[in-house]
């Protein structure tokens, strides 16, 4: 049974999906629910001319505000507890995968439910994986869920070349 419930949610379809299967958990278990989101500013922008992180930083922060308030409007809607938090990443050596474990701690999770996009080969190396990041750190246990290209069923995976 679990009674403390972490979703990272960023606005996309895929998180949405997480935050679906954390709150049926949280509803079935009476569990508080936490929607967390992380603002990660990017380090690139620092250095270029002219750019206010204010500014962005106050984007990033309102865009997140909204994220977490449909996530308790549904939380209410649906009577789960819980609190939304909004997290900074530190751009001095932080990552987002480390801040959803300090929140994970802060929250003493019992359960994490993060969303994956199942991303492979080049697209992996690349973007890297916040989920696979996390899953490799996390002292709780990790639900993952997937996004909606990752659910197909067997069925429709070629089994191989024709003869």
């Amino acid at each position: 049974m679990y009674k403390h419930i972490l979703v990272p949610i960023d606005g996309s379809d895929t998180s949405a999906r997480a935050f679906e299967a954390a709150l049926e958990l949280a509803r079935e278990n009476g569990a508080e629910l936490q929607p967390l989101h992380a603002i990660d500013l990017p380090t690139v922008a620092l250095a270029v001319p002219g750019y206010d992180p204010a500014v962005v930083r106050t984007a990033f922060l309102q865009e997140g505000t909204e994220i977490v308030n449909d996530a308790l409007e549904r939380m209410h809607r649906d009577g789960v507890k819980g609190t939304s938090r909004i997290i900074e990443v530190n751009p001095l050596g932080d990552d987002i995968a480390q801040c959803i474990l300090r929140a994970c701690v802060d929250l003493k999770a019992d359960l994490v439910v993060m969303g994956t996009h199942g991303r492979r080969g080049i697209q992996r190396l690349v973007l890297g994986s916040v989920a696979e990041r996390f899953l490799r750190t996390s002292n709780c246990p990790v639900l993952l869920v997937p996004g909606r290209h990752d659910t197909q069923t067997m069925e429709s995976i070629p089994a191989g070349p024709a003869k």
